[in-house]
């Protein structure tokens, strides 16, 4: 359902917008610059707009000024698969090897593979991927630290990279450009190794006394600027990355690529590293909030953001620009370093209340914040409650943009163009959503959730206080009525069950 009464330019163009068609859906016009700020672990009620109490007012502006989706889910409780999805169209979990990847695991979406930035590029865009990847780098020995790293984001539709090669909390620490690592110095060279320590780097575990920021389970070997990382790793000194520096750094990258490009339609992935562990603000950012470094990387973020639409502004760009603001999943408190975030929460709720986060089959596992902004095409200040799925932006702009997806390509993304941006069209039918150890379960249109038997532990094994959702019996909820999952119904409604447990099958079936 959408909130508040359009007017007749907003009608016309959500009529215009069609609904499943791959033709082009709209009337010959300027291409709109298209930017995904996709952000890493925030939770759905982390924002104000969405009911938080740590201050995010340029975020919320861009809210107010566009559409608030209330019902929008990325495809999975984890990074690496929600991202391969998104990029996709296709669901992570239909082959092995795509669940969290190692700092040093092989490209996950080999070239050949039809991507939303190769579609778009076909289109006309110049395509960028700055900030997070996790998606793996090189052939199938991994990525060549000291040479050339390829293939990666330019072999699959991106005419520009500038990267986290993994994440925060990974080896190796540094940036990779395009294909190489910046500020190599060759005469050191990048040496990394995820299964035994190499060289005689301190680690967390053996010289927990250089930490600056202890971890608390996971984090314990090699120490880069006083924070020990998974995986070991030497060399590379020049080329390593000061954490505080993170979202100065990317924001930089971002708004040159959008100034080098503002006479061309442009796409922009821009994939923050905030709000991942480590959490470790710039300076100016420590100490912002009462709710300890999770809090002041939220702050962070939300300049992050106002920044960035400053700079479409200051460049006459904003009302050609289309920004949709996501997340890849859920929130997690204690993610494997000592930073005060569960003790320091206060009244603030990072799940808006809904059951389980990061990790888990529950709600908050991948119900994320979801908001689209396009001045002059979406009203202001609209909500809508209709089904989203982050892997129906594939075809969707597909559609919009007029381009065509190969037989056997994103074999799991809808054209829900208009859905996207505000329409009332039909809804997906449903979606499998992932948790951690592959369970999937299914959201149907008209609110129930199907989560099959799992002999999993009940809750997240490694650290995390977080329920998983995982049951030795069939689990159902209503989530119209019940959206906190207070209520397995399972027993109640065997029928329901039956219809999403053979609509689960059919499509794990689906090649």
């Amino acid at each position: 359902m959408i909130k508040r009464f359009y007017g007749i330019f907003g009608l016309l163009l959500l009529l215009s917008c069609g609904n499943n068609s791959t033709k082009p859906t709209a009337e010959k016009e300027p291409l709109p610059n298209i930017i995904i700020i996709y952000t890493d672990d925030l939770g759905y009620g982390d924002l104000g707009v969405y009911g938080g109490k740590i201050p995010t007012p340029n975020i919320d502006k861009l809210a107010k000024e566009g559409l608030i989706h209330t019902n929008a889910y990325a495809t999975s409780a984890t990074c690496t698969p929600s991202r391969y999805s998104m990029l996709t169209g296709e669901y992570a979990w239909r082959q092995k090897g795509r669940g969290v990847a190692q700092g040093n695991a092989s490209s996950i979406i080999q070239p050949g593979t039809q991507t939303l930035p190769s579609i778009l590029q076909k289109a006309g865009y110049q395509t960028a991927v700055i900030g997070k990847w996790h998606l793996g780098l090189g052939g199938e020995q991994g990525p060549d630290w000291n040479g050339k790293i390829t293939p990666g984001p330019l072999e699959i539709g991106f005419n520009y990279s500038f990267l986290i090669p993994a994440t925060g909390d990974r080896v190796p620490c540094v940036f990779v450009e395009n294909h190489h690592v910046v500020d190599l110095d060759p005469t050191d060279p990048i040496t990394v190794n995820y299964s035994k320590k190499i060289g005689d780097w301190p680690t967390g575990k053996e010289n927990p006394e250089l930490l600056t920021t202890p971890y608390s389970h996971g984090h314990d070997m090699t120490i880069v600027n006083g924070v020990s990382r998974i995986g070991y790793m030497t060399g590379g000194k020049k080329a390593l990355w000061r954490d505080e520096d993170f979202a100065d750094v990317l924001l930089e990258k971002s708004q040159h690529f959008i100034s080098k490009n503002k006479n061309n339609p442009f796409f922009l992935y821009f994939s923050t590293h905030d709000i991942h562990v480590p959490r470790i603000a710039h300076e100016r950012f420590q100490g912002a909030t009462d709710f300890g470094p999770r809090g002041d990387v939220i702050v962070q973020l939300d300049w992050t953001v106002g920044a960035l639409v400053s700079h479409l502004q200051a460049l006459n760009l904003d009302k050609n620009t289309l920004i949709i603001f996501t997340s890849d999943n859920g929130p997690v408190l204690d993610d494997g370093y000592v930073d005060y975030s569960k003790e320091r929460i206060s009244n603030h709720s990072p799940s808006a209340g809904l059951r389980g986060g990061k990790y888990s089959a529950f709600e908050a596992g991948t119900k994320v914040p979801t908001i689209v902004r396009w001045p002059g095409k979406i009203p202001s200040g609209i909500t809508s409650d209709v089904l989203v799925s982050q892997i129906d932006f594939l075809a969707s702009f597909a559609a919009y943009t007029g381009q065509s997806i190969h037989k056997g390509q994103a074999i799991d993304s809808e054209n829900h163009w208009n859905t996207l941006i505000g329409g009332q069209d039909q809804a997906r039918q449903g979606m499998v959503q992932e948790a951690i150890s592959n369970v999937l379960s299914y959201i149907s249109s008209d609110g129930y959730k199907y989560i099959p038997p799992s002999k999993g532990a009940k809750m997240v094994p490694w650290g995390p206080t977080i329920e998983t959702g995982f049951s030795e019996i069939e689990q159902l909820y209503d989530l119209k009525n019940d959206p906190y999952e207070t209520k397995n119904i399972a027993s109640k409604h065997p029928d329901i069950v039956q219809k999403l447990r053979n609509t689960l099958n059919q499509i794990k079936q689906q090649h």
